[in-house]
């Protein structure tokens, strides 16, 4: 469990500490009664969260990260790596593996944001570069030719806006990224695992099926940036990033009444980052349900459906 608290969990964290000092004192009675107060206060807060809040749970730096979903959801993971044109961006991992429990082979992929300083800055904070999304491209290529169903797992603030991404093409990387999702002949589902940040997101989420984790948020621009462009200077940004992140509907609920996402996946009492094994263990079993129904369609009928799927997004009449 975290140990890191959010501001508005402080109470909680009072509690807990005064739980704490119980323990310490010999006093296990007065903990356990504590303890049952930090809990019942967490399910409260947990229970009206407003979308800022769910955002800053999102971005928790204990919330479980890609080789942590692979080691808990894949057998015998083997990464596969380079973009085979330019070099191998460590923000976005993929390789092939077994679905744990059903040997079911798959191609995985997503954003690896590291849980460390050193970790963080070697994959870039998940901020993808050209040729991360090239490399997407291929492994998504490489699915298809072997018939091997494709799990994206997102989970980044953005594609990285550096001038040497944009010199190398980032905005074409990442059309033919969706591209490439949206004409595989093979099985693709999605997982908002945490973050799901503009294109650099919508690149590897054209799937069949989007499953979004139920503190995870997607939209076309961070809470923050969107204030920035409508407040115009930089202060307002920081303190109206809560009015947009509710204006933008951010969260997992908004999304499946917009019909944006499929799936809401349940996370442990107070986040994924309290529980990353119960969190892993949820989606592990979203998955198997979504992928079982789709193993029985064909290449075409998967495009097509696709198709109407992302075209329907919107559409009021």
């Amino acid at each position: 469990m975290s140990s890191t608290y959010l501001d508005f969990e402080k109470p909680v964290a009072t509690i807990q500490a005064r739980a704490n000092d119980y323990r310490a004192a010999g006093d296990e009675a007065g903990a356990r009664h504590a303890e049952g107060a930090a809990r019942r206060l967490l399910a409260e807060t947990y229970a009206r969260l407003t979308p800022w809040q769910k955002t800053q749970v999102a971005r928790h730096p204990a919330r479980p990260h890609f080789k942590d979903f692979v080691a808990g959801l894949v057998e015998d993971f083997t990464p596969l790596a380079g973009d085979r044109a330019f070099a191998e961006d460590h923000a976005i991992v993929g390789g092939l593996g077994r679905l744990r429990g059903q040997n079911t082979p798959v191609m995985v992929i997503g954003h690896e944001k590291g849980n460390d300083t050193a970790s963080r800055v070697k994959h870039n904070f998940g901020m993808g570069r050209p040729e991360g999304y090239r490399k997407a491209i291929r492994l998504i290529e490489l699915a298809g030719r072997f018939s091997v169903p494709i799990i994206t797992l997102v989970d980044t603030a953005g594609a990285f806006p550096g001038l040497d991404a944009e010199e190398r093409g980032q905005a074409e990387a990442i059309a033919r990224a969706t591209q490439a999702c949206l004409e595989a002949p093979v099985p693709l589902i999605t997982a908002i695992t945490g973050e799901g940040g503009s294109g650099g997101a919508v690149a590897l989420a054209a799937a069949d099926r989007v499953l979004m984790f139920e503190h995870a948020i997607y939209s076309v621009i961070s809470p923050e940036g969107c204030a920035s462009i409508l407040w115009r200077t930089a202060d307002k940004a920081a303190s109206h990033a809560a009015d947009a992140a509710d204006a933008m509907k951010v969260t997992a609920g908004d999304l499946k009444k917009l019909g944006v996402i499929d799936t809401i996946v349940a996370e442990p009492l107070g986040g994924a980052h309290r529980d990353p094994r119960a969190a892993v263990a949820a989606l592990a079993m979203a998955l198997a349900t979504e992928l079982a129904p789709l193993l029985t369609l064909d290449g075409s009928a998967l495009r097509k459906g696709r198709r109407a799927k992302f075209l329907a997004m919107g559409r009021t009449l």
